[in-house]
């Protein structure tokens, strides 16, 4: 099932826990969706945290941390904009600015603004 928000059509998400990135269940014991704003914030943060190569039925989907960020320490204006165009592919953000706060061989902190076709600015940590 979808949702149209503003013209722009939102697909079901199913709710991750946000400590272990699992799977959540309701109260009767289904599988747990997650929707609008949060399920939108929730794909944002997918797919900052999917690593190219890893999504097995499109292997072009996802940030190459192993080819060209992790171990490699470029640019940070360049991994500003890989994550931010990253961002833009999820459906219903409309513009996004990401600011790394902490850049090291393994690891990359920051925040990511984004604003969705509601015109709603949503932050997340990373």
């Amino acid at each position: 099932m979808s949702v149209t928000i503003d013209g722009v059509m939102l697909y079901d998400t199913l709710l991750l826990d946000q400590t272990a990135w699992d799977l959540v269940l309701d109260a009767n014991g289904n599988i747990a969706m997650a929707s609008p704003p949060y399920s939108l914030a929730q794909d944002v943060a997918s797919a900052v945290r999917t690593f190219l190569g890893e999504v097995w039925y499109s292997t072009v989907i996802g940030i190459p941390y192993w080819q060209e960020i992790l171990g490699k320490l470029p640019p940070a204006a360049l991994l500003t904009e890989i994550i931010n165009q990253t961002a833009l592919t999820v459906p219903g953000v409309v513009a996004v600015q990401t600011f790394v706060q902490s850049f090291s061989e393994r690891n990359v902190g920051g925040q990511i603004q984004f604003v969705d076709a509601s015109s709603v600015t949503t932050i997340i940590n990373f």
